[in-house]
């Protein structure tokens, strides 16, 4: 289909007798119609259709092998029911009854053949100057969800980067790369797609991972860097940055900020009851939670912290296994299992033990 700045219509001609042709061709040229094509044997028209992608096909009635009524009818099954192709009928027959069953199978108009192709050439101009109001209206939709597609992904972006920096004003305080919160927030959304999510909504929720551990922020250095045991205050401390991190992205008009506030607040609640702000019990945890809960766990073992070296692979797949049922969502555990491993990114070095106690924070 051409766009509105070079339509140059394509006619197929499908007719038996050759000298007819030759002659509705050079009006057709004369008349600045010069993208032609011609079929004989009607049994090659659907061939020759899906290769040429004519603008306007002309098709007569009366031919050997197939007649035109079901040439019409199996051209309509090959056009989108919301496309506009117009079928022009070309005959010897001008009975009523004819045009009348033409019409029925799909032609859009009905001409008479005859030596004076003045009539031919009104009705091809009338077709396809409405097939031309059809490219350009298509041309137009089309361009106009190109533009919002790409102000949407420009939106997103944007958003994306906004809490990316968001999330670095707490995670550098944590983490000396800031890639925690990256690799949280693309686990989550891969482990939602794994586990059946709509594309949208597991990619909103990898986005609003990145401020799970915004709340952060709240908590002293000396006790997020502290490489040995916390004592029982300073896990109290570490533990209110759920609370924190709700109270900063409370209250948004945003969705993508209403979901990251439902995981700044859930992520550390646990499948049996067991873990915290407010000790939710499994599906009483958001779905969202529940995700991103594994993945912070899974990433804080594959990788160093301040207190602990990084696991090799098996022991923290064994790890999350053997807490299916009990920190985290079965289900979910089932669907972290079947992704692609080649697209996670590990820490190269591999030492069995971790060299201080392990904190749930």
């Amino acid at each position: 289909m051409e766009t509105r700045d070079a339509f140059q219509p394509r006619i197929l001609v499908i007719d038996d007798e050759e000298d007819f042709y030759l002659l509705l061709r050079r009006e057709l040229v004369f008349a600045g119609y010069t993208e032609t094509a011609h079929v004989a044997d009607p049994r090659q028209a659907l061939a020759t259709f899906e290769a040429y992608r004519p603008d306007l096909v002309a098709v007569d009635l009366a031919m050997s092998y197939m007649d035109g009524f079901e040439v019409i009818r199996a051209l309509r099954d090959r056009i989108s029911r919301d496309e506009f192709l117009p079928i022009l009928v070309l005959t010897g027959n001008g009975g009523q009854h004819v045009r009348t069953r033409a019409l029925e199978c799909g032609a859009m108009d009905y001409v008479t053949k005859s030596d004076d192709f003045t009539e031919t050439l009104l009705r091809v101009g009338n077709l396809l100057h409405t097939r031309r109001l059809y490219c350009e209206n298509k041309w137009q939709r089309e361009e106009l969800e190109r533009r919002v597609l790409e102000r949407t992904q420009e939106l997103e972006d944007t958003q994306r980067e906004i809490l990316e920096r968001l999330a670095l004003a707490a995670e550098f305080r944590d983490d000396d790369t800031g890639e925690h919160t990256r690799r949280v927030g693309f686990l989550s959304e891969e482990i939602a797609k794994a586990a059946g999510l709509d594309p949208v909504y597991a990619r909103h929720i990898g986005m609003a991972a990145l401020l799970h551990d915004l709340g952060k922020i709240g908590v002293p250095d000396g006790i997020l860097r502290k490489p040995g045991k916390l004592t029982a205050y300073e896990f109290e401390n570490v533990k209110a940055h759920t609370w924190v991190g709700s109270q900063i992205l409370g209250n948004s008009r945003v969705s993508l900020l209403r979901l990251a506030e439902e995981i700044a607040l859930t992520h550390h609640e646990r499948w049996d009851g067991a873990g915290y702000p407010t000790g939710l019990k499994g599906e009483e945890i958001p779905m969202s939670g529940r995700i991103v809960a594994l993945a912070d766990v899974f990433d804080a073992l594959t990788h160093r912290r301040p207190y602990k070296h990084p696991w090799p692979l098996s022991r923290a797949m064994l790890e999350i296994q053997k807490q299916s049922g009990h920190q985290f969502d079965p289900n979910i555990v089932e669907a972290f299992l079947r992704l692609d491993w080649s697209k996670l990114e590990l820490e190269d070095e591999r030492i069995p033990e971790p060299f201080g106690e392990r904190r749930a924070a």
